[in-house]
């Protein structure tokens, strides 16, 4: 039986993979923002719970420390994710669809890192193909979106920074047990973009959405799929899949970019890991 720890966990794809993977006899770890959603769903599973919201990075230190007391963490699912409408700035300073879909997560497994290195852990990440469409012009020097912001561009920028995320921490601590891996889970008719004042929070509340989208059960089986799969024969660590294919990346990197996404992170959450400030942001 796995410890499996799920973001986002309170609704969409994290709640039916949590369902599934209970079903499965995994003892799953539920972190949601809606106090309202996860206590539902925790009411449901009899499943242990914590309150999460990523757009303030203190409730994620909070959340580590919590998550820490656990003997052994066997999978990572970092699966909490926006899209935003205008742009928006934290209490911490960074631009809010970033700091959510990116930072908040990178914060949480470098917090995380001695339990998941000694557990021999999984880490996976909730990326998109909207990496491919509008993540091709991502420019590691302007991570706050303040150049050309939209909500897309910006969501589409952070679901490329899942995968850049996912290769360097397969590249970092592949030697140390972590495997790590990115996965698309296409088109969900779920709340996600709830949050957004954007033309797609119509098209995934209208009916509109049951012509081109899947059911979240469907796309929850695709990250029970990786959770139960074994690195090196089910899947290759570092990638990104599309159902059980790895997914070709739009923008091309050799690992220097990744490597640069890592540092200005490191250095932007270094005051909540204990570690000095890296490189300039």
């Amino acid at each position: 039986m796995q410890t499996i720890v799920i973001t986002g966990a309170s609704d969409g794809i994290g709640a039916a993979a949590a369902r599934q993977l209970n079903a499965g006899g995994h003892h799953v770890v539920l972190v949601g923002r809606s106090k309202a959603k996860t206590e539902a769903l925790v009411k449901e599973l009899k499943a242990p719970f914590y309150l999460a919201d990523y757009a303030k990075l203190s409730d994620v230190r909070r959340l580590a420390e919590e998550l820490s007391a656990y003997e052994r963490i066997d999978v990572l699912a970092n699966n909490a994710g926006v899209i935003m409408g205008p742009r928006a700035i934290t209490e911490d300073g960074f631009e809010a669809t970033f700091q959510v879909n990116h930072l908040a997560g990178f914060l949480l497994t470098k917090l995380l890192m001695d339990k998941l290195i000694s557990s021999r852990a999984k880490v996976i990440q909730t990326s998109s193909m909207a990496a491919n469409v509008w993540g091709r012009n991502f420019d590691v020097t302007d991570l706050n979106n303040e150049r050309g912001y939209s909500p897309t561009a910006a969501y589409g920028r952070s679901k490329l920074e899942n995968i850049l995320f996912t290769r360097e921490l397969d590249r970092r601590h592949r030697a140390d047990g972590i495997s790590s891996v990115a996965f698309h889970p296409g088109f969900v008719r779920s709340n996600f973009a709830e949050d957004t004042t954007f033309f797609m929070r119509w098209f995934y509340h209208s009916p509109l959405r049951f012509l081109a989208t899947i059911s979240p059960e469907t796309s929850a089986r695709r990250l029970v799929k990786l959770i139960e799969g074994t690195p090196g024969k089910d899947w290759q660590t570092g990638e990104v899949y599309s159902k059980s294919k790895p997914m070709g990346v739009a923008f091309k990197d050799d690992g220097t970019v990744a490597w640069q996404l890592w540092e200005r992170s490191e250095a932007m959450v270094a005051g909540l890991t204990g570690n000095s400030p890296g490189a300039g942001i």
